[in-house]
């Protein structure tokens, strides 16, 4: 199943890192920008050729030392139709590198909505006899605060195109305090989130690691409850943003993983992707600058977690 892929991948890189694919044109290096708007103009066509050209260049530099991209759908949805169809692009040339490719939609409507945005994003939608898939990445982001009604449509098709999805429990953000700790009952709420996804994934952990389809987003500003959530879903992969610029450190997302360094990914997107804007260089560099910093990622987090 999906989750066996990623910690395979991690596995063989000894990485347990994923890289956001999050830019904004003022991210890509100067020399990208100009040639585009040179050649398409000030238009959203010539934003989105500049980050496609981008995203391929970071890709390339990491495709053999990180195992997964996580490309956040916002980014693209404000470019238009351009966008979007850029995002396929970038997907598609993801998966040709051999990235495990985590699509961070947070989509969280019901029934048939729901069905409709898996199907878009997870599955295939069917033209006469012919079945078509959409943006075919091979995990999404859900926020689940709707309830199952949210969940079960994703977790249908990622059954059946055996994929998998991160629901949001305990986010990195500070407000995330304004609900997910509140008190309901005499549990706290994020807890609460934390049992009904292990209860969502619940028949689907006959893998070799012994993870479910159903991950949980936990963020590393909170370490003493990623440690909690570790102990509560020890059947639950967890996606940890949240690490450098947010405040989470390599002790911090150490939390995250089992006794043997599975079981968690960690996020970086704008400290690898715009790593150039350190170097003095004009981001000719680029390509070589990301690599650096994911090596640099994947040490800091290996001192404190062996991945075995």
């Amino acid at each position: 199943m999906s989750f066996d892929v990623l910690q395979e991948k991690i596995r063989g890189m000894k990485n347990p890192t994923v890289v956001g694919l999050d830019a904004r044109l003022e991210y890509v290096p100067p020399h990208i920008r100009a040639e585009k708007i040179a050649e398409f103009g000030e238009t959203r066509k010539a934003a989105a050729e500049a980050i496609f050209t981008f995203n391929c260049g970071l890709m390339d530099a990491l495709s053999d030392i990180v195992p997964a991209v996580k490309p956040q759908a916002a980014y693209y949805e404000n470019l238009g139709w351009e966008g979007m169809e850029m995002l396929e692009r970038t997907i598609r040339y993801a998966k040709e590198k051999g990235f495990f490719v985590i699509a961070d939609i947070k989509r969280g409507d019901i029934g048939s909505t729901a069905t409709a945005y898996a199907e878009g994003w997870l599955g295939k939608t069917i033209v006469g006899d012919t079945k078509c898939s959409g943006f075919n990445a091979d995990c999404v982001t859900v926020n689940g605060y709707m309830g199952s009604d949210t969940v079960k449509p994703f977790l249908t098709v990622a059954e059946d195109e055996d994929k998998c999805l991160f629901v949001l429990v305990r986010t990195s953000n500070p407000s995330a305090i304004e609900l997910q700790d509140m008190v309901a009952g005499d549990r706290v709420v994020y807890t609460v989130m934390a049992e009904l996804v292990e209860r969502w994934g619940k028949g689907s952990q006959d893998s070799e690691y012994g993870f479910s389809r159903v991950g949980a987003v936990t963020g590393a500003t909170y370490p003493s409850d990623l440690r909690k959530l570790r102990k509560q879903m020890p059947h639950t992969f967890f996606l940890v943003p949240g690490y450098g610029a947010q405040g989470g450190t390599a002790e911090d997302v150490a939390y995250a993983f089992d006794p043997y360094g599975r079981g968690a990914i960690v996020n970086s997107s704008r400290g690898i992707m715009c790593a150039w804007q350190k170097t003095g260089n004009e981001g000719l560099d680029y390509g070589e600058a990301a690599r650096q910093a994911a090596l640099t990622m994947r040490d800091d987090i290996r001192a404190v977690t062996p991945i075995l």
